[in-house]
C-alpha cells in the first residue's frame, strides 16, 4: 500500500508526491437514463443510456514553512511544490496534443484520469508577500481506453444483434423488453423479420433482433 498519496503520469514521465496526505476524498460514480414518452402511458419510460466516467476530488495542502517535509527530506517553497504538481497534471503534454493522462495511488486507490479541475487558496505568506502554505483543491475525471470501454460493455448490450430461438410463452414485447429494455420496438421487430402480425410467434422459430442504435431508433 502506497503511504503518501502521489499522482503520476501514466508514462512515467513525471509524478508528484503529496507532503500531507488528504483528510477525504470523494469518488463519484454517475450513470445516465434517459425518459422516453410513451403514447397513453402515465409516465415516461426510464432507460439506461450510459456509464458516466467517475469522478475523484480532494484537498491537499502544500507547506514552504520547513514545518512539513517531503519524503527526500528536503524543503521546497510553495513555488516549486505548485509548479512540481502542475508539470505532471496540468501542463500540455506537447507529442499528446493534451494534458496527461495520469494515475494517482493512494492505498486500495488506484484511479487513472485527467484533470479537470485545479484550485489554489494561499493561506500563509512571508512579510514580501511570498506564499509559506497553499490549499490545492484537485478534480480529476476518469480515463478509459477503447479496450478498456469494451471490456465493461455487456454482450447483452441492446447495440449488438440477437438471434433468438422463441419458447413457448414468448411473446413479442417481453422478447423487447429483454433485450432493450423497452417493450415498445415489437413492431419494429415484427417488421425486420416480416411477420404478418407482431401478436403471435411461434415456438422453436429464430427471430432477428438488430443492434437498437443502428437499426431501429
Amino acid at each position: 500500500m502506497t503511504e503518501r498519496l502521489s499522482i503520476k503520469a501514466i508514462d512515467g514521465s513525471n509524478q508528484f508526491g503529496v507532503m500531507l496526505n488528504p483528510t477525504s476524498f470523494t469518488h463519484k460514480h454517475n450513470i445516465s437514463y434517459s425518459n422516453n414518452k410513451v403514447q397513453g402511458a402515465i409516465a415516461p419510460e426510464t432507460k439506461f443510456s450510459a456509464y458516466e466516467a467517475e469522478n475523484l476530488d480532494f484537498e491537499i495542502m502544500l507547506d514552504g514553512t520547513g514545518a512539513v517535509q517531503n519524503n527526500t527530506g528536503a524543503v521546497k517553497t510553495v513555488e516549486e511544490q505548485i509548479e512540481a504538481l502542475k508539470k505532471v497534471v496540468y501542463d500540455y503534454d506537447g507529442a499528446e496534443h493534451e494534458p496527461q493522462i495520469v494515475n494517482v495511488i493512494w492505498g486500495t486507490l488506484f484511479f487513472q484520469c485527467r484533470l479537470t479541475s485545479l484550485d489554489l487558496e494561499y493561506l500563509l505568506f512571508k512579510a514580501d508577500g511570498s506564499p509559506l502554505r497553499a490549499k490545492v483543491k484537485l478534480a480529476f475525471k476518469g480515463f478509459m481506453t477503447n479496450a478498456e470501454k469494451a471490456k465493461v460493455a455487456k454482450t447483452s448490450s441492446p447495440d449488438l444483434t440477437h438471434i433468438i430461438e422463441v419458447k413457448a410463452g414468448d411473446t413479442l414485447p417481453l422478447l423487447c423488453h429483454k433485450i432493450y429494455k423497452d417493450s415498445s420496438y415489437h413492431i419494429e421487430v415484427a417488421q425486420h423479420n416480416g411477420l404478418a402480425s407482431c401478436l403471435h410467434i411461434t415456438p422453436g422459430s429464430q427471430l432477428y433482433f438488430p443492434p437498437l442504435i443502428s437499426s431501429i431508433t
